[in-house]
């Protein structure tokens, strides 16, 4: 069974013409934005996003994306997007379950990883920072 995470967030989305193609799917490359929009939102909860991250020197570049879809999402559909925070202690990594807003049916998977890099050396951290760490435990239930 896929974590959900110690700590998450859902988002709503309705889905705009702009991120459908000719059959008014939602194009494929969107779903990681609905998935950043998720993840924002989370960080940002706990007092840690983007923000935040900059002003306690650190960049969190994305170096993982798995995704997998069940269904397509289409226009104007109403999604929820749930972000879960798995890991933080070495690196963030999030898993998501992007799903029907009114029928809950499942239409995506994902998960994300990210990692710390000093922003003064450009230097890959091996465990998160303090400022992280901090933030998420302020928020364990």
């Amino acid at each position: 069974m896929r974590a959900e995470g110690i700590l998450h967030r859902t988002v709503e989305i309705a889905v705009p013409f702009h991120d459908v193609d000719s059959m008014h799917v939602v194009w494929h490359g969107h779903y990681v934005k609905y998935l950043e929009i998720a993840r924002s939102a989370l960080l940002e909860e706990i007092g840690y996003g983007y923000a935040a991250m900059a002003a306690s020197g650190y960049l969190w570049p994305v170096i993982d994306v798995q995704l997998r879809y069940a269904r397509s999402a289409r226009l104007d559909q109403r999604l929820a997007v749930r972000a879960g925070l798995v890991e933080w202690q070495n690196r963030l990594k999030f898993h998501y379950l992007i799903s029907d807003a009114q029928s809950g049916e499942r239409l995506t998977r994902a998960s994300t990883v990210q990692v710390a890099v000093a922003a003064a050396s450009g230097e890959m951290l091996l465990a998160s920072p303090p400022a992280l760490i901090e933030a998420v435990e302020r928020h364990l239930p």
